[in-house]
């Protein structure tokens, strides 16, 4: 299996379950790696073959920043569902953080794996 994917990639959106949390946008940092059959591409040259991982990041850019979820687990889903249904990948594994939510701690957040690996 080969993989696609995308490090740190840090967004400003309503998170949280503190009224002040409700009231201010903060980061939220994601990990993606996604399962592609990287030969088709390589051998093209085409990103039409490609898994585009600029498409992905500028699609979750626009969700995320227009969420305004409790939970970085109900955020990390719908994230999983985006990039299952709409860019047709079969297996994910996403690493969901909130950078600065625990003192002393650089981040806290989720890691989910969804799909099935081939």
């Amino acid at each position: 299996m080969d993989i696609v994917y995308i490090s740190d990639l840090r967004i400003e959106t309503v998170i949280g379950i503190y009224d002040w949390e409700r009231e201010i946008k903060q980061i939220v940092s994601i990990d993606l790696e996604m399962a592609a059959d990287n030969r088709r591409p390589a051998a093209s040259e085409s990103i039409d073959d490609a898994l585009n991982y600029k498409a992905v990041a500028k699609r979750l850019i626009a969700f995320v920043e227009a969420s305004e979820f409790q939970l970085v687990e109900t955020l990390a889903e719908r994230i999983a569902e985006i990039v299952l249904d709409e860019f047709n990948v079969r297996w994910l594994r996403l690493k969901l953080g909130k950078p600065g939510a625990v003192t002393g701690s650089k981040e806290v957040g989720v890691i989910i794996e969804r799909g099935e690996p081939s």
